[in-house]
């Protein structure tokens, strides 16, 4: 069995028009759903074996602070600039590309390509993986080479309670 998990960053901050769009820090409300996630992931147990996440400031500041929640040392997150902007086939080369050793796996990353590639297995598309939300993808396959929608055996979403 194989899970994926496709968290997209929290909701980010265009405060700061000198920033690069890489450089954008999250927002209060990022950096209230971030601990918020965090505690629901913790109470339902989820720590994977390894986290990959953009290298992007605000996919970094959602990875780590959950990271250190659900009890995944963040000096162990995989960095990775192909992440940033890549499209739901990038993504998917990403994860189909691991070593199998790990049986869970969080990727931390953008829209488009992140709601794209959960609409690719889900039965039922979402038309946003909002901020701070995440889909989780279980597959009936011993390597990820083999993961497609006939081996998906369950699939749930969890998405904030925004409040502006």
């Amino acid at each position: 069995m194989k899970t994926l998990y496709i968290l997209r960053h929290a909701k980010s901050s265009w405060k700061d028009p000198s920033l690069s769009d890489h450089q954008r820090p999250l927002n209060k409300r990022g950096k209230r759903n971030v601990p918020d996630m965090g505690a629901r992931l913790k109470a339902r147990r989820i720590k994977p074996d390894l986290i990959i996440s953009s290298d992007a400031r605000r996919a970094l500041d959602t990875a780590v602070p959950i990271a250190r929640m659900i009890g995944v040392d963040p000096t162990t997150i995989r960095h990775q600039p192909a992440l940033y902007h890549a499209t739901q086939a990038q993504i998917l080369k990403l994860v189909k590309g691991l070593d199998d050793r790990f049986r869970q796996v969080m990727v931390v990353g953008h829209n488009p390509g992140l709601t794209d590639l959960a609409n690719r297995f889900l039965s039922q598309t979402i038309s946003n993986l909002p901020t701070a939300g995440i889909v989780e993808l279980q597959f009936d396959v011993d390597a990820w080479q083999a993961i497609d929608s006939i081996h998906l055996v369950h699939s749930s979403e969890d998405f904030p309670k925004n409040k502006p």
